[in-house]
This record gives structure tokens, sequence and C-alpha cells, in this order.
């Protein structure tokens, strides 16, 4: 991050901790960051409300007028998990979020603010991170809103919301790699549909805008993931509803 000026982010240190948030939530993260670490203040508020992830992940409110976030502690996945669960070099998955959802948030794809993102050193390689992004209230994952789809129409309005999410990943030429269920959250929309929102970015490469290979790409990610939870967790998730996803993100 030396050197780089984002607009509307100020970027300062904490003791050894390094800073870039929104100039609005500057002040609050600060004041947070020198009585304790971000996640540590989000596990420890009484109104913390946990959410499922990778670890815990906490939706709290920030002092002063900052408002509510989301606070995860990153962690590795995978096989990187069982050497290194949560040390980066940097930049740090938090870097790669917040450019990535801006650049995404400019192309018209709903994903949360990115807040602030906060690393701290391990030695002078490796630095662990926390990241808050800006709550998306009222909100479930898809593997719930799919679970909870009792009638027909409304099966068709969460299938209508992932294909609009597709279309906008293609329009932006943003590949997600762990485009999963877990990472679409679907909320109510201005009007009578619902929307849906993508979350954990900071995987998401960018390539050519329209591309047909990233619409293949995310389509066939996601697929994976509603098969999966259907195979293992008796998701309600048909061939039906898959013609239905390969058809329409396809037009």
């Amino acid at each position: 991050m030396v050197g780089v000026t984002i607009p509307s982010y100020e970027r300062f240190a904490v003791g050894g901790a390094r800073v870039v948030a929104t100039m609005s939530c500057a002040a609050s993260i600060r004041g947070v960051l020198e009585q304790e670490r971000l996640y540590e203040y989000a596990a420890r508020q009484p109104d913390a409300v946990p959410l499922v992830g990778r670890a815990p992940v906490f939706a709290v409110n920030l002092p002063g007028s900052c408002g509510r976030v989301v606070v995860r502690h990153n962690m590795r996945g995978g096989w990187m998990a069982k050497v290194s669960k949560d040390l980066f070099v940097l930049p740090t998955r938090g870097f790669r979020e917040l450019i990535a959802s801006l650049r995404l948030r400019a192309s018209g794809v709903s994903t949360p603010e990115v807040v602030a993102y906060v690393s701290y050193p391990m030695n002078w390689i490796l630095r662990r991170s926390d990241v808050a992004t800006r709550e998306i209230v009222n909100g479930h994952d898809l593997s719930v809103a799919l679970a909870k789809v009792t009638d027909h129409d409304h099966r068709v309005m969460v299938l209508d919301a992932i294909v609009k999410l597709l279309r906008a990943l293609t329009h932006a030429g943003a590949h997600h790699p762990d485009l999963n269920l877990k990472n679409v959250l679907i909320t109510a929309g201005e009007g009578e549909g619902l929307d849906a929102h993508v979350l954990d970015v900071d995987r998401v490469r960018f390539s050519s805008p329209g591309s047909p290979l990233i619409a293949k790409a995310n389509l066939d990610r996601l697929i994976r993931s509603l098969r999966k939870w259907r195979d293992n967790f008796e998701l309600p998730y048909s061939a039906e509803d898959e013609e239905y996803l390969r058809l329409r993100s396809s037009e």
C-alpha cells in the first residue's frame, strides 16, 4: 500500500498496525486500535452478531458515527491453511479486497463497501490482517435463501437475482474463483424483486469486460457449489433450476 492514494480513504499507522480506512470512519478505527486489535474489539462487543465464515465473523457498531460493519480476521483456506493459517506477505488480502471492491462497485456489481483494513506485523515479512466491510442488513446467504423458498414465484425471484449478479460480473470482466453459496447474499430489492450481492472479493481477478470465458467460469463455479449443497445438505435445487440459470445468464 506504500505510495498508493485512494480517494475518500485515509492511510495511517497505530503502533505497528498499518491502516487504510474511509475518511468518515478513520477516527473510529484509530480509537479502537489504540486499545486493541479490530477483530478483538468486534469479538468482545455484547451486541455483536456472529456470522458463519471460515472463522467467526462479527457484525458490530463501531464507535462514533461510523455505523455498523462486519469485521473478520483474514484466514487462509485449502492446503495453505495447514502451513500458514492467517499469515500473509504484503500486500495483504485487505488491500486486494479494497481494490477489487472499488472496481466492482464502479462497474455496477453489488458488493459491500470496504470500510477499513488493518495489517499487524508478525515479523519483517509476514503480517496478519483484519477487514471491516459495511453491513448489508436483512440479508440471507444463498444457501439459506433457497432453503426458505416454498413456492415457484419466490424461487424464480431468487434465481433471477443470481442471474442479475452473474451478468454484472460478466459485464465487469470479474472472475470470482470462490463464488459459492456462502459468498452470495440475497436481500429484498427496491422494487418487487430481490438483489444479490457478492462477498469475499479479495481473490477476484479482472479480464476483458463481457468475456464469455468469465461468464462460464463464474457460472460453473456457482453451479458446483449448488450441486454440493444439494447432494450433501439436501438443498432444494433441481435440474430445471440449473437449466434456468444457464439459459438466462447467457442472454
